[in-house]
């Protein structure tokens, strides 16, 4: 399994209909569209700023979890969103260890 940052934010709209209809959005929409991909929800919450909703999952390739990401995409509810792919520790420093060895073949302009 794979881990994702998954970052929401909402239309004027959305936000406004959200607004005469309070509701757990992540309960309602976002655990049910991760699990019909086959991926599970690690946490998350609502936010005030650039992003209104963060979900962290899991998800059993990158496939499922573009899936998610277009779904989301395509309900119209949301004006902008960003998935990110996080390596956990091993993986990060296996990629240094990598980036160690071929570092010699880089050169910039």
């Amino acid at each position: 399994m794979s881990t994702y940052l998954l970052e929401l934010s909402y239309t004027a709209e959305s936000m406004a209909a959200q607004i005469k209809k309070p509701q757990d959005r992540l309960k309602t929409a976002g655990i049910p569209a991760l699990e019909a991909a086959g991926c599970t929800m690690i946490g998350g919450g609502f936010s005030f700023g650039e992003r209104d909703v963060i979900i962290l999952f899991e998800g059993p390739n990158d496939q499922a979890a573009a899936a998610v990401a277009q779904v989301v995409a395509a309900g119209g509810s949301v004006k902008a969103s960003k998935t990110t792919k996080l390596l956990s520790g091993s993986q990060w420093t296996s990629a240094l260890r990598k980036a160690g060895k071929i570092a010699g073949a880089y050169h910039p302009a």
